[in-house]
């Protein structure tokens, strides 16, 4: 039996902007507005994330992302292998979300048939701080609207 959708958002919550996903998980939480979905925060990456998966017809990630491509507080919204990986996704001492995804079907677990990716670009996330830049701070209510139409299907 397949769980509801999840909202997965990864970070931490006192590495300034990092802390991006831990506070739209607070926001959508307190609205109630996504019986759809289910809202977790994820100080994880790598293996930590199987269990999230495991038995979902869909899941959205979200997390900061630093590519100096974008100013501060951009928002991209697209599948999974469509964006540059965050910290989160990809670290040295983790496997990445693909292989990670592969080991869980390898293991017979069922992993989502969709998984896309809401980033934000991130000024810092490497500052011991409980608060986000400005940009980043900006914008959570546009991610937590980018979120809802997901979550609704549009």
């Amino acid at each position: 039996m397949l769980k509801s959708d999840a909202v997965i958002c990864l970070g931490n919550e006192i590495l300034s902007d990092d802390a991006f996903g831990y506070h739209v998980a607070e926001l959508l939480r307190s609205s109630g507005e996504l019986p759809e979905a289910e809202i977790i925060f994820a100080p994880l990456a790598g293996f930590g994330l199987l269990e999230l998966f495991n038995r979902r017809r869909r899941v959205l990630i979200v997390d900061t992302i630093v590519t100096g491509q974008d100013p501060p507080g951009t928002i991209h919204l697209s599948p999974l292998g469509q964006f540059t990986p965050s910290y989160n996704l990809t670290t040295s001492h983790q496997m990445n979300l693909p292989t990670t995804l592969e080991f869980g079907r390898q293991m017979g677990m069922a992993m989502p048939n969709r998984i896309d990716v809401l980033t934000v670009e991130a000024a810092d996330i490497e500052t011991l701080s409980e608060s986000m830049t400005p940009a980043v701070k900006a914008a959570l209510e546009p991610a937590a609207g980018r979120i809802r139409e997901w979550a609704s299907g549009k």
